[in-house]
């Protein structure tokens, strides 16, 4: 049997399926507590237990893991949370754990609602409750246990606090029937390098101690019959020689970078020998806070990333706020709908809103280049138009920044390429962006997953369309979504006229080597076929037969 989900983590991974145990469930609603303030006087306590084990964690981990479970401790100790489930216990009567059960679901109920990233967010929130029941409950803690040998996980969903326990090699991949590539999980399995495959119907049928073979990049899961099987196949990719120069078999060059969000991030690419940023998430700094963070702490987090690339590329994507990525002091109230409506570039244009907050975050780069050596180049999210794309490269220019782009995710700004093409140095794809609004199928949502895969025939005319504008304009064209990450993807991407590839750095290699075997007329055959095919597994199938024709 294989499944098939969302690809997280880059990587394929064979082994023993251990199946994650689901949270305690529902608590009863009675009985009525004889003495309200000594059972409201229980959750505080429980609580603060619950706390001090994610503190511990915390204080273990660094980079992304450390954050996330700061964050999750954050609301472990919301005030907010403690207060409604005692009141829920003082005054309706209910047993601490329901109280807590009721008080923390109002809250995920109402950050699932927001949908995205916010929605995801919903996950962490269930988390903190079943850990705070199973507490008052005199129960174990919910989630991974202590793995004392190699094993696939397989779960409804993980938690952050699980996630961030993992240790690579022991934690060989990550399944979860739910999540998306934003949810804590997937951003913490691309931290420590474990595949992962998230919103994977069907993944909870897994057999306990069956065998499968897990690829996180192209999100397939299989069954198969032994460790020993699980083993060849997923080892059947050989360790990839790459000797840290992007090119083709016959000497094209296509520098290979890495996206990035914190300066653990960029460390970890340049030992990788990424050669250079091709996405910098500034906005990593900004989704936990509730007001912008000051110009010191903009600066601390620019530093450190530009540090790590002196004399390199290093390629900013100013803050890329809204829809699935709201910030507290960054939302405008009552839109309809968020994907649609103001996010990335547009903040900065609407008056009293995001003018100030992307001039200081301009002058922040560009000290931090200054002050790095590093090569700095930075683009504009969501941009549609000549006339937007005219109006960043001008707040660029004015803070000296003499390399200024946008990002190409709206299926207009295709159409209008030639036009911002004269506007900017360089346009950078977002892959899974321009996927969601060309298909009108959000990129969070399982179901319509298969709509998002990378290798739609339409989402690749349309890159298409860019590396002829790019041709006749001179403009380069790189691409810094997911699908820069998949070897079989990559030559073909640089058929179609991209000339830089940027991705998660545990990718590097395999595309490296994908590169360095292939001719550039092999990767320009690959792409007109891949382009001919009436759908994404077809697409798949005509590019492996190029490649098996010519060898």
């Amino acid at each position: 049997m294989q499944l098939n989900g969302i690809p997280a983590s880059p990587g394929r991974a064979g082994g023993r399926v251990v199946r994650v145990a689901d949270a305690p469930g529902e608590p009863p609603v009675g009985p009525v507590p004889t003495d309200p303030d000594t059972e409201a006087g229980r959750i505080g306590p429980a609580m603060g237990l619950v706390s001090a084990r994610l503190q511990a964690r915390a204080d273990a981990a660094s980079g992304d893991a450390r954050d996330v479970l700061e964050a999750t401790i954050t609301m472990v100790g919301d005030p907010a949370l403690l207060e409604n489930a005692e009141n829920l216990v003082r005054e309706g009567g209910r047993p601490a754990s329901r109280a807590v059960w009721e008080a923390a679901n109002t809250f995920a109920d109402m950050l699932a609602a927001m949908g995205g990233y916010m929605g995801e967010r919903a996950t962490d929130v269930r988390d903190v409750r079943d850990r705070i029941v199973a507490e008052l409950q005199g129960l174990p803690a919910p989630g991974v246990a202590d793995l004392a040998t190699p094993a696939v996980l397989v779960a409804a969903d993980l938690a952050p606090a699980d996630t961030a326990g993992l240790r690579p090699g022991i934690a060989l991949a990550l399944v979860t029937e739910q999540g998306g590539p934003t949810s804590h999980t997937a951003i913490l399995a691309r931290s420590l390098g474990i595949p992962a495959v998230v919103g994977c119907a069907g993944a909870r049928e897994l057999v306990e101690d069956g065998f499968v073979v897990v690829d996180g990049t192209t999100g397939t899961v299989e069954e198969v019959g032994s460790a020993e099987e699980a083993a060849v196949i997923a080892e059947a990719v050989e360790a990839a020689e790459w000797d840290g120069v992007g090119r083709t078999a016959d000497g094209h060059l296509v520098p290979l970078l890495a996206n990035v969000g914190d300066a653990d991030g960029a460390a970890a690419a340049a030992e990788r020998r990424a050669q250079g940023v091709g996405l910098f998430r500034t906005e990593l700094a900004f989704l936990s806070a509730a007001e912008e963070p000051s110009e010191k702490r903009q600066r601390e987090v620019y530093d450190g990333v530009l540090g790590a690339f002196a004399g390199k590329p290093v390629t900013a994507r100013t803050l890329d706020a809204g829809a699935d990525k709201p910030l507290p002091f960054l939302t405008l109230e009552g839109e309809p709908n968020p994907a649609l409506g103001v996010r990335g570039l547009r903040i900065a244009r609407v008056p009293g809103i995001g003018a100030d907050v992307l001039e200081r975050q301009l002058a922040g780069l560009a000290a931090a280049a200054k002050e790095t050596g590093a090569e700095l180049k930075v683009m504009a999210p969501m941009v549609a138009t000549a006339e937007e794309a005219r109006f960043f490269v001008q707040r660029c220019r004015a803070h000296g920044i003499t390399s200024a782009g946008v990002m190409i995710e709206i299926p207009a700004a295709v159409l209008v390429a030639p036009e911002i093409m004269t506007e900017v140095d360089f346009v950078s794809v977002g892959t899974n962006d321009l996927a969601q609004y060309l298909f009108a199928a959000d990129r969070q949502s399982g179901p319509v997953a298969a709509l998002n895969d990378p290798w739609q025939p339409a989402l690749l005319r349309l890159i298409r369309m860019l590396g002829e504008a790019s041709a006749v304009t001179g403009v380069p064209v790189g691409v810094c979504g997911e699908a820069a990450a998949d070897p079989a993807l990559a030559p073909v991407l640089v058929g179609l006229g991209v000339a830089t590839l940027s991705m998660g750095s545990g990718s590097l290699a395999a595309v490296g080597a994908a590169l360095a075997g292939l001719t550039l007329e092999q990767c320009r055959a690959m792409a007109a076929v891949a382009c001919a095919a009436p759908d994404p597994i077809a697409a798949r199938r005509a590019v492996q037969g190029v490649v098996g024709h010519d060898r």
